[in-house]
């Protein structure tokens, strides 16, 4: 609260200033603590800090997924992670990429409009150099890609972009396609130079060749689903991806997966002499099995059932008699010894 000053303190007050006891410059007015920000009209602000912390978490994904990619398509060591994620015009973007360049247009449907993918000159030399058979060590001569590099370059943006879906598919079912390659910025206007867009960096290194991954999208391209790039949406969505509903879509799909089914006989430790020896007519003696003893069925290299042999038709068939899991060890040994049984 203010203090209130009495008339005889203010008399006292000025009594000593025309004394010259006290100066005049110790008092100082009260320093302003209000809190100014600065707005460039000409840069607005679109994207909350949340919503690019939750497009750097995506990104990240699309980072790992990448990694492992390219690292099995070159079958080199390739480490790309998330270096930073921040908004910015188009034309400061383009000003800070080199000519030539790698410039993938990527068309983002369903949403509208398109994006940029840029690669360092460095990383697609090297990834071309170890296509082609060479260690990856790339070339120090930057030039325009030919028509054969330009095809190898497709293929990797190709599949680049398809971590790039599954990398979105939390928030949008994205479906990327790559429209076309260039080679100089200045060709790449998608969108007007004053537009924002969100830009994510990520540092490339393949092998021993360091370099940088742009993705440029602009705000245009991205405001349908803004209000998705929230951490609240981006949590329950993770959660949905547990539910039942999935769960038993899992299932289905796995009712469809081919498994091999192999009806064992018996077992046997024989030299490979003595297989390459083997004539019609020669007998095998089976360890600890019997003449009448069940089967044992296997899945995949499961035990999984007891069956007997027989034929249907004209084909040799097996018919399941027991699951191995619910049988305990004496009914096992009553089945064995006694071949007549049925269950």
């Amino acid at each position: 609260m203010t203090e209130v000053l009495s008339q005889n303190e203010i008399d006292q007050l000025l009594s000593a200033i025309n004394a010259g006891d006290t100066e005049t410059e110790d008092f100082k007015p009260a320093a302003d603590i209000r809190k100014i920000k600065i707005y460039d009209f000409k840069r607005p602000d679109k994207f909350s800090k949340e919503q690019i912390r939750t497009v750097s978490i995506m990104h990240e994904t699309f980072a790992r997924l990448t990694t492992t990619a390219l690292s099995a398509t070159l079958r080199s060591m390739v480490h790309v992670h998330v270096a930073s994620v921040d908004q910015l015009t188009y034309e400061e973007f383009i000003r800070s990429i080199p000519t030539p360049t790698t410039l993938a247009i990527i068309n983002m449907d369903p949403l509208k409009g398109n994006a940029i993918l840029e690669i360092d000159p460095a990383i697609t030399f090297s990834i071309i150099d170890r296509l082609f058979g060479g260690t990856g060590e790339g070339t120090k001569i930057q030039h325009e890609l030919t028509d054969i590099e330009t095809s190898v370059m497709e293929g990797i943006i190709v599949r680049i972009l398809g971590n790039m879906r599954e990398a979105w598919t939390t928030v949008i079912d994205l479906r990327p396609r790559l429209g076309q390659i260039d080679t100089n910025p200045q060709f790449a206007q998608i969108v007007p130079p004053t537009e924002m867009v969100v830009l994510v960096t990520l540092e490339t290194k393949v092998g021993e060749v360091e370099g940088m991954m742009n993705f440029c999208i602009p705000y245009l391209t991205i405001e349908p689903i803004i209000g998705k790039l929230s951490a609240q949406f981006w949590y329950s969505s993770v959660r949905r991806g547990t539910t039942t509903e999935n769960l038993n879509i899992l299932k289905e799909k796995l009712t469809t997966v081919d498994v091999n089914v192999v009806a064992e006989i018996g077992t046997i430790q024989i030299s490979v002499r003595d297989v390459l020896a083997l004539q019609p007519g020669d007998v095998i003696c089976l360890y600890n099995t019997k003449i009448g003893d069940p089967y044992s069925l296997n899945i995949g290299n499961k035990k999984k059932f007891l069956c007997r042999p027989g034929i249907i038709g004209k084909k040799m068939a097996v018919q399941v008699i027991k699951k191995i899991a619910e049988m305990k060890q004496e009914d096992f040994i009553e089945i064995a010894s006694d071949g007549e049984e049925t269950l």
